[in-house]
């Protein structure tokens, strides 16, 4: 009989030192996906507290841990409100990652956790404010109520239109918004992320360097870290079309290139930079958020003076636009992260997409060059014609053509993780937003409400 009590009691003591060892193990070297998980988790709260004013709570169950992997749920967020930083644990206890917000940079990943590095690499900038502009978009923030279309907007409340977690939704035709919706907890005046609409901003930003000669398709030796190689002879065309030919592994299921990348490395650059060539340059389709993040780097560099390459995209685009809530985020070396994270509400979304429609000019003054918006229309042959030469898409969310939906021809998309898209129809003079938490698993097209708005204004057109 004292045989099962010495047995409980190994049995107890295996217990105790698994339990031991888990928590060392843990606490010295706790694995990379714990690690990623934590920084997206402090990243995605940060940047919805600081900047779109949200729940913090609201943030962490909606945004982290609701839609994404099973571990995130178990992350547990402390919020420093006079530091400006967020911290995020595994069981609020393991693999720490942090946060830090800086004003107009908004906030950034810091994995390493050194706040006094982050904080020389960019200085603190003044946040953005919403404008208090009572004009008519796009000049304002009204809406006329004389250009309102009610059969439109009855589109925007059907839920199953909408889709599930439908968060903005902005319909802009002729110039006006003719109708919008936003989900619970939201509104006009609430920032959101693009995730990978920022790629097409980003190479706007481009097109205004090049409108002023600083940079051009055809160069080369883009990068300090090419020079003494054959990456050297990767031309900006490549890198646009996303046809560099580097290796990149856009893979989000696990730890892969663009998870570590985003939310391990304080110096996003380097580990695009750094990969091989597995490809010639201009042959071969690779969707590489690493590529947008270089292409970053690269305008940057060619500001040249880095407090105006910080300045740049405010004083570049959004100004101009009258983009006044939009906050470009920056990695803790101060690059832009021109892969995913601009924060814009969707009245400012709609501004960039109707920017696009209108060739690149505004107000009757041309911000890109001559036939950049075509090019930014225009297929690379690699990507089988989905996507173009402007980090911009031609095949809708999906993977669909517009053909399939029964859309026009000259339609094309700004697409972002988790359902974030703008359509652009310029011969149908129509900018349509639509912004969500929607992964793409739940099927949720949009172009079946894009078609629906169209066959709804031919009609009225008709009678």
């Amino acid at each position: 009989m004292r045989v099962v009590p010495r047995i409980f009691k190994g049995l107890a003591l295996l217990v105790i030192l698994v339990a031991i060892g888990a928590v060392a193990w843990l606490s010295i070297s706790p694995p990379e996906l714990l690690k990623v998980g934590n920084g997206y988790a402090a990243k995605i709260v940060c940047s919805n507290v600081f900047i779109a004013g949200r729940d913090p709570d609201a943030v962490l169950y909606d945004d982290v841990q609701a839609p994404g992997n099973p571990l995130l749920r178990l992350m547990r967020v402390e919020i420093d409100r006079d530091s400006e930083r967020v911290t995020s644990r595994f069981m609020g206890l393991f693999a720490p990652s942090y946060a830090l917000y800086r004003g107009a940079l908004g906030c950034t990943s810091v994995p390493d956790g050194d706040f006094d590095a982050a904080a020389r690499a960019a200085p603190l900038m003044p946040a953005a404010r919403l404008s208090e502009n009572d004009a008519v978009w796009p000049d304002g923030e009204s809406v006329d109520p004389a250009t309102g279309n009610a059969k439109v907007a009855a589109l925007l409340s059907d839920a199953k239109l909408a889709g599930p977690a439908m968060r903005a939704m902005v319909v802009v035709q002729d110039g006006r918004i003719i109708a919008e919706s936003y989900g619970p907890g939201f509104n006009a005046d609430t920032p959101l992320v693009g995730w990978s609409m920022t790629k097409t901003v980003n190479a706007a930003l481009i097109g205004r360097l090049m409108l002023s000669g600083k940079i051009s398709f055809d160069d080369t030796h883009l990068l300090p870290q090419w020079a003494n190689d054959s990456r050297g002879d990767i031309k900006l065309a490549d890198l646009l079309g996303m046809e560099s030919g580097l290796a990149f592994n856009e893979d989000y299921g696990a730890v892969a290139d663009v998870t570590r990348m985003l939310y391990l490395d304080p110096d996003m650059v380097s580990l695009p930079a750094g990969a091989p060539l597995v490809a010639a340059p201009g042959t071969d389709f690779r969707y590489s958020s690493g590529t947008a993040v270089l292409l970053s780097r690269i305008w940057m560099n060619k500001v040249g003076d880095p407090r105006a390459a910080f300045d740049y995209p405010r004083d570049a685009l959004f100004s101009p636009l009258g983009m006044t809530s939009a906050v470009f985020e920056a990695d803790e070396r101060g690059t832009f992260t021109g892969s995913s994270y601009i924060y814009a509400t969707g009245h400012d979304w709609a501004r960039f997409g109707q920017f696009l429609l209108q060739d690149g000019v505004w107000n009757g003054q041309r911000l890109l060059p001559e036939g950049f918006v075509a090019m930014m229309r225009t297929p690379t042959a690699s990507s089988g014609g989905k996507y173009t030469q402007g980090q911009a898409w031609l095949a809708g969310p999906g993977g669909g053509t517009s053909a399939e939906f029964g859309l026009p021809q000259d339609t094309f998309w700004l697409q972002g993780h988790d359902g974030q898209t703008v359509a652009i129809i310029p011969s149908a003079n129509l900018v349509f937003v639509r912004m969500g938490l929607t992964p793409s698993w739940l099927g949720y097209r949009p172009q079946i409400v894009l078609k629906e708005i169209l066959n709804t204004l031919q009609s009225a057109k008709a009678g």
